[in-house]
């Protein structure tokens, strides 16, 4: 047992879980995890022929696209702001998709509709080296009628979890840039200048960012009956997969369990969360403790729910 893990719950234990995902080694997923061995990054390479249908679906999910389901969506029952606008409007959310297009980086993927442009769907894949790694994190976006003189509105996919002070139980997204949180002149919306390739890429620098909010000792103090909550989040995607964006959910687990399993077990050790990156541990604060008792016991829990889901894909 390392030195610091929970004693409830030893190496054994952990890598028996592990033994009880499905060997897929035809695929590269899901296999059993050695121990000494380092979380594999399964990550495709273009060039690579994936046997798995899963991961050949995964492979062909585009960064953007336009999609004709909308029956999910949060903002479906407003008005259409199409109906009420001059053809000025619908250029700017075709300009703001043409940015899109071209430069979303490699962890964002978008949908866009046809028949509601004033409606978008994001998600935003957790960065490695972050609370937040391999999670994904789905955004209901409306442009409203006065757009683009007033922000768009935002809906996070919180699924009941409260995951950082910036993203609400409720949906409600606190950022500057969407005039939802205070800020100076330069940080708040500037109508004809911010747009909306600046409020995700602002959504993954400063939100879902390195901050380490789960090794603060007052959030620790309650995240036991939470379980983990980029874990949960996890599990509640698996079984929630917003419409349009189901191939690259189950993708993306049937490709990162293994690593996202590994990573667990690094903080179940006593890892700070966020600071166990490609194999090894980095970039660790020395002004913070190590996971408290609490975060680790209700982690296993988390585990245990997240093996038998990825079982499924």
């Amino acid at each position: 047992m390392a030195n610091g893990s929970d004693p409830s719950f030893d190496d054994d234990d952990y890598l028996h879980m592990f033994s009880a995902a499905p060997s897929k080694k035809k695929s590269g997923a899901l296999q059993p995890f050695r121990r000494g061995q380092s979380p594999m990054n399964l990550k495709m390479k273009a060039t690579d022929k994936p046997e798995s249908e899963t991961l050949r679906k995964l492979q062909s999910f585009k960064q953007f696209d336009t999609v004709i389901d909308i029956s999910d969506h949060h903002y479906i029952k407003k008005n259409s702001s199409m109906k009420h606008n001059p053809k000025n409007w619908a250029k700017k959310i075709q300009e703001e998709w043409r940015i899109l297009e071209k430069h979303l980086p490699d962890t964002i993927f978008v949908r866009v509709y046809e028949s509601r442009m004033d409606l978008m769907r994001a998600v935003i894949i957790g960065a490695q080296g972050t609370p937040y790694h391999d999670g994904l994190f789905f955004f209901d976006l409306y442009f409203p009628p006065e757009y683009p003189d007033e922000p768009p509105q935002l809906d996070y996919h919180s699924g009941g979890l409260g995951l950082n002070p910036n993203l609400y139980e409720n949906g409600y997204v606190c950022l500057s840039l969407l005039n939802t949180w205070v800020g100076d002149d330069d940080e708040m919306w500037t109508p004809g200048v911010s747009t909306m390739h600046q409020v995700l890429v602002s959504i993954q620098g400063l939100i879902l960012n390195a901050k380490p909010y789960f090794n603060e000792s007052g959030f620790l103090d309650g995240i036991g009956p939470r379980d983990g909550e980029n874990r949960r989040t996890m599990t509640y995607m698996i079984r929630s997969s917003p419409k349009n964006f189901k191939d690259l959910v189950m993708g993306h687990f049937y490709n990162r369990a293994h690593h996202i399993l590994g990573l667990c077990k690094a903080y179940m050790e006593g890892v700070q969360v966020g600071c166990f990156d490609k194999g090894r541990v980095q970039n660790v604060n020395k002004g913070k403790g190590r996971c408290s008792s609490t975060f680790k016991a209700g982690l296993v829990g988390c585990v245990k729910t997240l093996v038998q889901e990825f079982e499924k894909i």
